[in-house]
């Protein structure tokens, strides 16, 4: 299953959160421009447990050296798709969660998972030669705070069914958990000191994540965090709208609600909205034309619902222009 998009939408910009896809691409791109000796790399910045468990190696690295790996080794990855795949899951997951506990808090938050789970990798897998690499811990410490914090979230998925890929909206708690209980069988079908996918610190760090964030929610806010987001709060309302249309009995014309800032209905705007089609959804544009006012409707002709004889009604956007003192959601 592949996250295409969430239904929250994060009230400030994530800077974090993009610093940190930025800071992955940076490494990759350096990875790439360090091929002959990508291999010594991978042994001196990713985690290699038995650099901690035979006391003759590890006796070889400085304190500074032992801890460094637990950092650096979330800012490397194998190969593109790697580094694809995480940086995607942390783009559709990170931002909700910066939201929630500000910037600052959600670096530390980023970090102390994904070295807890570089922590309980190095426990299960105690004299493994093999070198562990990539963010999906700290990644996955998100995925486990945006469980607790948003289990109910509706989650747009591509999910390939035999050769056709259908898109379906789950909810958190349902692709989320699949997704761990996935973490957990293949940690107990896969042996030790082979090499693939870490499991157990997708386990370990989706853990933390679960535990963390609610340690991190409490903690008081530090001053620059606030100044950061006084500038960093959005001011348009989402690009892709999720609508639940709703209808009246015996008739097809279905009705929904798309929001627009005062600057947006006043000037004109091109939204995404994506509409409920059985277990699919389907997503089109929709311009908005300048000068609209609240409570006016646009009518998308044939959007509706269709009956046995093979009418189809219209679907109706009300539209709800925001007041300018309120906060996007």
């Amino acid at each position: 299953m592949i996250p295409i998009r969430d239904a929250i939408r994060s009230k400030n910009f994530p800077i974090i959160n993009s610093l940190l896809i930025g800071l992955n691409a940076i490494a990759f791109l350096w990875q790439l421009s360090q091929a002959p000796n990508l291999e010594e790399i991978f042994f001196l910045f990713g985690i290699v447990p038995v650099r901690y468990s035979d006391p003759s190696l590890s006796a070889q690295f400085t304190a500074f050296q032992q801890l460094l790996p637990f950092l650096t080794s979330m800012f490397l990855h194998g190969g593109f798709l790697h580094i694809l795949g995480n940086m995607w899951f942390l783009y559709i997951f990170g931002d909700n969660i910066e939201d929630r506990l500000g910037h600052l808090r959600y670096l530390f938050f980023y970090l102390l998972t994904g070295i807890a789970a570089g922590l309980i990798h190095l426990l299960t897998n105690w004299n493994s030669r093999i070198p562990t690499i990539g963010a999906s811990g700290a990644i996955s410490g998100v995925m486990g705070a945006y469980l607790l914090l948003y289990p109910r979230a509706r989650i747009l998925t591509l999910i390939p069914i035999f050769l056709f890929l259908q898109f379906v909206e789950l909810p958190a708690f349902i692709f989320l958990g699949y997704w761990f209980l996935i973490q957990l069988v293949s940690a107990g079908l896969t042996p030790s000191n082979v090499g693939g996918i870490a499991f157990w610190a997708h386990i370990g760090g989706f853990v933390a994540g679960f535990i963390f964030v609610k340690i991190f929610d409490v903690i008081p806010r530090a001053g620059i965090d606030g100044s950061l987001r006084r500038f960093t709060e959005r001011h348009k309302t989402p690009r892709i709208h999720a609508l639940s249309p709703q209808y009246l009995p015996d008739e097809l014309d279905t009705y929904g609600v798309i929001t627009l800032t005062p600057k947006e209905a006043k000037y004109g705007t091109r939204k995404l909205v994506s509409i409920p089609q059985g277990l699919r959804r389907r997503t089109l544009i929709v311009t908005v034309p300048p000068g609209i006012d609240n409570g006016t409707r646009l009518r998308l002709k044939g959007l509706g619902q269709r009956d046995n004889a093979g009418n189809r009604g219209d679907l109706f956007l009300e539209v709800q222009v925001l007041d300018q003192g309120l906060r996007l959601l």
